[in-house]
């Protein structure tokens, strides 16, 4: 599959995103399979997975530009700004999942406005406990961490890594969600062995 392009240098450095079901099921690392595909919540996953041992680390919240590719996935002008929410997941003390949400300021209104005060709480237990929280079809990456910019990563939690993304939407407003699954995600912890690999 060609890797989209890009004229703008910044656009550029984002990850490639497929529709899961274009992707080669032989592409995925098969233990990572599921963690990919699954639609329940992942923060539920990881608490299980981590014993409890789960914390969240807010990177960044600021309104910005999103990437040209999440505008288009939510359906927004490329130059309307958003609230974007950049966070690592930690399970055991370790750096599992880089998780980056961008919430269009249309949906920042009525009771959806709270979701600029989620400080270190998950937004994925939000998501799943909403009775309104619909979910889109799963897209997912493979790409480097490199490409997302991390300065709190270590050299040891760099290299290549999978991701998903869907938009979600709260009384039928949306929003979109990205997690990728870093190289010291425990649960699969093993060097990723990609042929989708922009």
């Amino acid at each position: 599959m060609p890797a989209l392009r890009f004229p703008n240098r910044k656009f550029h450095l984002e990850p490639t995103w497929h529709s899961y079901r274009r992707v080669p099921g032989a592409a995925v690392p098969m233990p990572l399979h599921n963690w990919l595909l699954d639609r329940g919540s992942l923060t539920e996953r990881l608490i299980h997975a981590s014993h409890g041992q789960f914390r969240v680390e807010v990177l960044h919240q600021r309104m910005a530009l999103p990437h040209l590719s999440e505008c288009r996935a939510l359906g927004i002008p490329s130059r309307r700004r958003a609230l974007i929410r950049e966070v690592i997941l930690y399970g055991q003390g370790e750096p599992w999942v880089y998780a980056r949400s961008i919430i269009p300021v249309t949906t920042l209104t009525g009771r959806l406005r709270s979701l600029c005060k989620l400080d270190n709480r998950p937004l994925g237990a939000l998501l799943f406990n909403d009775v309104s929280m619909q979910r889109g079809p799963i897209d997912i990456t493979c790409t480097h961490t490199d490409t997302l910019k991390l300065p709190s990563l270590s050299e040891a939690f760099q290299g290549r890594v999978w991701g998903r993304r869907s938009v979600f939407y709260l009384d039928q407003k949306p929003l979109l969600v990205s997690e990728m699954f870093l190289p010291g995600f425990r649960p699969y912890n093993k060097p990723l062995i990609s042929h989708f690999y922009r």
